[in-house]
Parts: C-alpha cells; sequence; structure tokens
C-alpha cells in the first residue's frame, strides 16, 4: 500500500501536535512539528535578546538564520522527537508561555518562513510517510498532500487546555493571560500577509470542541486509512 503526506493545519492549542504524533506512530510514519521549529528560532531570538526587549532587533534575528540549525531527534524514554537548537535539547524551553507570547510574531518575518518552509518541503520531498502539522501545510508547504486536516475549537476550549498544560508543567499562569495570548495569536496567524493560516480548499474541518482525545483519534485515523486505501 502506497505512504501518503498528511498535513494537519488548524488554530494554537487545538491538539494539533497530540494527534499527528499518535497517528505517525499508528501508521508508522515520521512525524514532523512545525511548531517546534518556529518556537526554536522565537526562543534563539529571546535568548539572544533580539525579540522580547524594547530594544528588539528583528534584522539581527535575520542575519543569525544561517547561524541556525535545527533538528529533530528521538527521545527513547518518550518515543517522540525533540527539538534540537545549535546541538542542544530544547523541547521544554520552547513550550513556555513566553516563547508563545512571540511565536506568531516571528512567524510573521519572511526570511524565517522561507528557511523553514524550505526546510519541510525536502524533508517531505526526501520521502513519503509522513505526517506534518502546522499553520500553512496544507496551502503552502505541501498543496498536493493526499490528506489535509483543518481543525478547530472555540477560544476559550483552546486556552483551557493550554492553561492546564502550562500548570502541570509548573509553570505560573492565569487562564487570563492565556485566553488573551490564544486570541492574539489567532489574529496574527490568520492576518500575516505571508502564509496565513487558512483551510486548503481540500481540507476536511474538524472541530473538536466537545471531543475527548480518544474519539479525535479515532476519527482522524479512520479517516487517514480511507485515504490510504484509496491509493
Amino acid at each position: 500500500m502506497q505512504k501518503i503526506i498528511i498535513a494537519i493545519d488548524g488554530y494554537s492549542s487545538t491538539g494539533k501536535s497530540t494527534v499527528a504524533k499518535r497517528l505517525a506512530k499508528a501508521l508508522g510514519y515520521s512525524y514532523v512539528d512545525t511548531g517546534a521549529m518556529y518556537r526554536a528560532v522565537t526562543y534563539y531570538g529571546l535568548k539572544n535578546g533580539f525579540i522580547g526587549t524594547d530594544k528588539g532587533n528583528l534584522r539581527a534575528l535575520i542575519e543569525d538564520l544561517p547561524k541556525i540549525e535545527l533538528k529533530f531527534r528521538p527521545n527513547s524514554e518518550s518515543g517522540q522527537s525533540d527539538m534540537y537548537l545549535n546541538g542542544e535539547n530544547v523541547e521544554n524551553a520552547i513550550r513556555t508561555l513566553e516563547v508563545s507570547k512571540y511565536v506568531s510574531k516571528v512567524s510573521t518575518v519572511e526570511a524565517v518562513r522561507r528557511k523553514l518552509v524550505d526546510m519541510q518541503k525536502k524533508m517531505g520531498s526526501e520521502k513519503k510517510g509522513i505526517v506534518m502539522d502546522g499553520r500553512d501545510i496544507g496551502t503552502v508547504v505541501f498543496p498536493n498532500a493526499e490528506f489535509k486536516i483543518f481543525m478547530t475549537a472555540s477560544p476559550e476550549k483552546r486556552a483551557q487546555r493550554r492553561y492546564k498544560e502550562l500548570l502541570d508543567r509548573g509553570e505560573q499562569v492565569t487562564f487570563e493571560d492565556v485566553l488573551k495570548n490564544v486570541r492574539e495569536r489567532d489574529h496574527i496567524d490568520a492576518t500575516r500577509k505571508i502564509s496565513p493560516l487558512q483551510k486548503a480548499e481540500d481540507a476536511i474541518v474538524f472541530d473538536n470542541s466537545d471531543m475527548g482525545l480518544e474519539e479525535q483519534f479515532e476519527r482522524i485515523h479512520d479517516f487517514a486509512l480511507r485515504v490510504i486505501g484509496k491509493q
């Protein structure tokens, strides 16, 4: 049976990565978390003072892009792949609310998107059997992907999920701050000039506002198997 490329797009905190990871494992496919790539670049900018300060310097971040090396490496304990930035495991560091505050803004920078989209396209050109999630996978990175999903949920539901996740990691945050961040990211993602968040015409809309993890995985897995069976 021929392997395919699966593109999962959608709003922040809709559980794209969780579903994509599990789907890839169930199908024996490779998983690529494009959000982690943008978060890693954002973390690099914060760490070097290029963003997050009154004297932020996006030009300096752009000039440093050739110095940024991103790699996914297997984690034997979690069974997943961790993001490495210039040889350093930054998987936990890139998941903070501080990084979330700036990642959508960094993703609007054309030079950043060009670098990461080129990397993502290369991953897909080397082989099929990939599940990739992000904001523009089905529209820009893999417009010819055989199976596309667009995930959505209410801002409140997404903020609640993100809030719990951050609390579980020990971060001191408020629900109000998380909800504000979710709404701000939605606006930036949908209105940016470069690769705005939008549903591909042939994508299946999947609203999981009132759906548990098991139910949504089973539905998407079933969809995927049907598409793969037609190849």
